[in-house]
């Protein structure tokens, strides 16, 4: 006999959700790109599963952090929110220079099963960021915001604290600053935060330990799995087309369309 396990209220799921940020080790954050990638990275114990608004934007054929991509980050989420893993969406600057756009989006979002979202100002205004981010708290409270400014990611740096004040008493959850990669100026920043640090995790920058050891709350891996798998792609491509066999993990036809499967395990050996 199956016993049933009672699901958890929405509010229990997102304290769940805003406490992996404060564990004793920096919540990892990986990110999907589909409902495969997503079940395959549960699989490997992550507890909470990012999306990349860039992997999302590419199987679309749309430009990623343009705002064109609102529906299908939206059906993304729906298929991925029922999910046993914690759901995360990035939902660039939300779709909307209207915070009440935005914060009918996370309403939608947190309907469906997010228990986060990405918001980022591309170095257009605080206060408008600031007022998304207000929305959003009032639409969707239990939503974690986790508030990234491009400060580095598109500028030298310039603002960065002003700007996640600002962004805090808006309301955000935590802070994301993407680009940042020097220790020092990471410790810094930490010291003077009274909200979990988001850093992005690049290959030339500080290992997820050290970040740790920083004080860094949440690492996020971006777009960096997506771009990883198009190259394995290519690779492997090469290797063939020499006349090699190509190397590395190749999950066989039957688990990965199990993957895909939502709520069917069965799956068929085929091509």
């Amino acid at each position: 006999m199956t016993e049933t396990v009672p699901e958890l209220p929405a509010e229990a799921v997102t304290a769940g959700f805003a406490d992996l940020h404060h564990g004793d080790e920096p919540l990892l954050l990986p990110n999907a790109w589909d409902h495969a990638s997503a079940r395959a990275l549960a699989a490997q114990g992550f507890r909470a599963i990012g999306t990349t608004s860039l992997g999302v934007a590419a199987a679309a054929g749309l430009p990623d952090g343009t705002s064109a991509t609102r529906d299908e980050t939206l059906r993304r989420a729906l298929a991925l929110g029922s999910e046993s893993f914690l759901l995360s969406v990035d939902a660039e600057d939300g779709y909307s220079e209207g915070p009440e756009e935005v914060g009918e989006f996370a309403r939608e979002l947190a309907a469906v099963g997010a228990v986060g979202i990405n918001l980022e100002d591309r170095l257009g205004s605080s206060a408008l960021h600031a007022a998304k981010i207000a929305a959003v708290k009032s639409a969707a409270p239990g939503l974690f915001v986790n508030a990234r400014t491009d400060t580095y990611w598109l500028g030298d740096g310039e603002g960065t604290t002003a700007r996640l004040d600002t962004y805090r008493q808006a309301g955000a959850d935590g802070v994301f600053v993407p680009g940042l990669t020097d220790p020092g100026d990471i410790a810094a920043l930490v010291k003077r935060l009274d909200v979990p640090l988001n850093i992005l995790y690049t290959p030339t920058g500080p290992t997820v330990p050290h970040l740790a050891d920083l004080g860094v709350r949440r690492v996020s891996l971006g777009s960096l799995l997506y771009r990883r798998a198009l190259g394995a792609a290519l690779e492997a491509v090469a290797e063939i087309r020499a006349g090699r066999t190509p190397r590395g993990a190749t999950p066989s036809y039957g688990e990965v369309d199990a993957l895909s499967r939502r709520g069917d395990p069965t799956h068929s050996d085929g091509p």
